[in-house]
């Protein structure tokens, strides 16, 4: 067993210790001493993984060391950007992601990441003005913070680790990856444009009308739109390289459509009941689904 978690957890470390230690901020972090951050971010992982008595190979630290470098310039420029649908604390948090998604399944895996969450954004500014107006708009006006970051994409992370320590079953596993982020992607197509073009939506218990933004709801345009988020993602997937059959995009767009159906019960029957039943935890077993499901389609039969 590799220690795939132990690594991630270095390089939550490192950012940790660049803010504690170094004394920087992501936003006052000049570009001109990225070319430090290979020595900063060995010296920071080396000393998480050395306490802990774990043995890295070196190929893995290596990329590890090369992705912190990438981040930290990435870091540094989207800081500057004030339309980046992030947070302050949602940029360390998703730079954090991202170098996790570069280590574990390289540039093309943190690229179908990338893609996702800009997809993401971009749909949920559909008709945002007019969803703000009936209070049905997603909070900050979009901008995601780590709560949002992790309620999204941690599913899909601990897919990316285990193609590491697992790597026997790494094709199953980064169809599961695919599965996480195109159930997540379906989630937010099917509400956004569900919000914002829904003719009719009802409550998917009872199938009762209820108004647009009603947790549990469910409306054609909004479902048939969730389709096409997870068939878009798994098609950009393909040419990627972390689905390279028909039965693993087949697998992606099932397990995405059963998760955000049982998504919708969830809504419809508990959220309202249980207050620390949050839209993040719901999106966070709405993804642990996905990619549930899409992994024992995958996993070879006996």
């Amino acid at each position: 067993m590799k220690s795939a978690p132990t690594l991630f957890l270095s390089c939550m470390l490192w950012f940790s210790s660049i803010y504690l230690d170094e004394g920087l901020r992501i936003s006052q972090f000049p570009v001109s001493r990225t070319t430090n951050l290979r020595s900063i971010s060995t010296k920071y992982a080396s000393r998480a993984v050395t306490s802990r008595g774990i043995s890295i190979d070196g190929s893995i630290l290596q990329i590890f060391e090369s992705s912190v470098a990438v981040h930290g310039v990435l870091a540094t420029i989207l800081s500057q950007i004030p339309r980046v649908p992030l947070t302050k604390a949602g940029l360390v948090h998703a730079t954090i992601l991202g170098t996790g998604l570069w280590t574990f399944l390289g540039p093309k895996g943190w690229l179908g990441g990338v893609i996702y969450f800009i997809l993401g954004s971009l749909v949920t500014k559909v008709k945002m003005q007019e969803k703000e107006r009936q209070g049905i708009a997603e909070k900050r006006g979009g901008k995601r913070g780590p709560e949002n970051v992790w309620g999204s994409a941690a599913a899909a992370m601990v897919c990316a680790m285990m193609t590491y320590v697992t790597p026997e079953y790494s094709a199953a596993l980064k169809v599961g990856y695919v599965a996480a982020l195109s159930t997540k992607l379906s989630d937010t197509f099917a509400s956004e444009i569900g919000k914002a073009y829904g003719k009719n939506t009802y409550l998917i218990t009872t199938m009762k009308m209820v108004p647009r933004g009603t947790e549990g709801a469910i409306s054609i345009e909004g479902t048939l739109a969730g389709v096409v988020g997870s068939i878009i993602m798994a098609a950009i997937c393909f040419p990627l390289g972390l689905i390279t059959s028909i039965k693993g995009f087949s697998a992606c767009i099932f397990a995405a459509f059963i998760a955000t159906t049982v998504e919708s019960y969830i809504g419809a029957i508990f959220q309202d009941k249980y207050p620390w039943l949050t839209n993040e935890l719901v999106n966070l077993i709405n993804t642990v689904i996905g990619a549930a499901v899409a992994i024992l389609i995958m996993l070879p039969q006996n």
